[in-house]
């Protein structure tokens, strides 16, 4: 894979040890067991994937690189280059300005750019209607253009089951910045209609099996459908993809869901049920599944909490911290100085979207295990700096630097 250019101050030497020897050891990358840093009092897992994937280092070293390379223009993102607040931070210092919000919000007019202005699109892509926005203003974007691939494939496989007549339905966050951008693509080609989790799209079925009347959809699903969407036309031939960042199991249950909905209205089998549902097969990206299948691996540990490292608006990472959840106490953290001290801890509820301080979060075992991740666009030198955070409060046999020189020998 294509090594990336990123700046040394987003690197940990600790985790850049650790992931060289962890690949050179396991190529085909079979083995998701957690790495072990072993501080004696304290044990940190770290999950086997996590961190910057291809399409962030790629949307990093582009923007970076177009700052270097455009001395004195004016360069702006579209929207946050990735969730993540420091790399975000890092590039406004270095003079780019944001022309939307994360929501969409318009910070800067287009009216107001010049054809000498740079536009930055944002690793999430765009929708239809803003590339063309630009166009007319006469700004080139084709060379800023950090669009992840593994996004561009999906709005590939819309296209490609849209020419076959089906509608997409999308499944994501419908407000998004990737959602978005997915749906305007998908839109363009065929009927379309975001379903946001599996309560939605139960109710969407109600649409395809007759239990709801059809007039009900046009204000139940309110800017999640395309222009001139027909119910009673539009979901007789369905295929589902989704925001490259959710919950794997989630969009299959999704899918499986809607397909079986489909098999019983027409009275399908086997052979005949690509007549009414499209196989799209998974449409997640390469990162999102190693981080989550990284993340079911390393639950198997007996571990006293999970600390997961990223941005609070990172869709990603949120599904990371879901995962934990669900079998031991989990703590969401943005940075290192969100533990405030051995006792205490300030943390994200994504549920809720409020910060909450926590009291006796490190439990009193010997040795404390504690496991750690972090979201796609978190740089590892966060992670390292979480851990440098966790060990200070113990005494250890080893420190972070012998442990980087056992992972670099070896």
């Amino acid at each position: 894979m294509k090594q990336f250019n990123v700046p040394v101050f987003y690197r940990s030497p600790l985790i850049s040890a650790i992931k060289k020897k962890r690949k050179e050891q396991d190529k085909l990358k079979k083995d998701f067991t957690p790495t072990l840093l072993d501080f004696g009092t304290v044990q940190i897992y770290l999950a086997r994937h996590f961190g910057f994937c291809y399409g962030v280092e790629n949307a990093i070293e582009i923007a970076f690189k177009t700052v270097e390379d455009n001395p004195g223009k004016k360069i702006f993102l579209l929207s946050e280059m990735i969730h993540n607040p420091q790399v975000n931070a890092d590039l406004v210092a270095h003079g780019i300005e944001f022309l939307q919000d994360t929501h969409g919000k318009q910070l800067v007019p287009f009216e107001t750019l010049t054809k000498d202005d740079i536009v930055l699109i944002p690793a999430f892509g765009t929708t239809l209607e803003i590339e063309e926005k630009l166009q007319k203003t006469g700004v080139a974007t084709e060379n800023y253009n950090t669009t992840c691939p593994f996004v561009e494939k999906v709005w590939k496989r819309s296209e490609a089951i849209a020419k076959k007549d089906y509608t997409i339905i999308i499944h994501g966050k419908p407000k998004h910045e990737e959602t978005r951008a997915t749906f305007s693509h998908a839109a363009s080609n065929s009927p379309a209609v975001v379903v946001k989790d599996m309560a939605q799209t139960k109710e969407l079925a109600k649409y395809i099996t007759g239990e709801k009347p059809h007039d009900n959809f046009y204000e139940e699903f309110k800017g999640q459908y395309s222009a001139g969407f027909d119910v009673q036309k539009d979901l007789q031939r369905i295929g589902v993809v989704n925001q490259t960042t959710m919950l794997a199991s989630d969009t299959q249950a999704i899918a499986d869901y809607l397909k079986n909905i489909m098999i019983d209205k027409y009275q399908l089998d086997g052979n005949n049920v690509g007549e009414r549902f499209a196989d799209t097969r998974d449409t997640l990206c390469y990162a999102t599944n190693d981080n989550q299948t990284s993340v079911s691996a390393m639950l198997d540990t007996d571990a006293d909490l999970a600390i997961v490292v990223g941005g609070y608006n990172s869709s990603n990472t949120s599904h990371l911290v879901e995962l934990c959840e669900e079998s031991l106490p989990t703590y969401f953290i943005n940075h290192a100085d969100k533990i405030l001290d051995k006792e205490t801890i300030l943390h994200f509820n994504f549920h809720s979207k409020e910060q909450l301080e926590t009291t006796g979060f490190l439990p009193d075992r010997h040795p404390l295990k504690i496991l750690v991740t972090s979201g796609a666009s978190c740089p590892d030198a966060l992670v390292e700096e979480v851990i440098e955070k966790l060990v200070s409060y113990f005494t250890i046999s080893k420190t972070i630097e012998e442990l980087t020189q056992e992972f670099a020998s070896v």
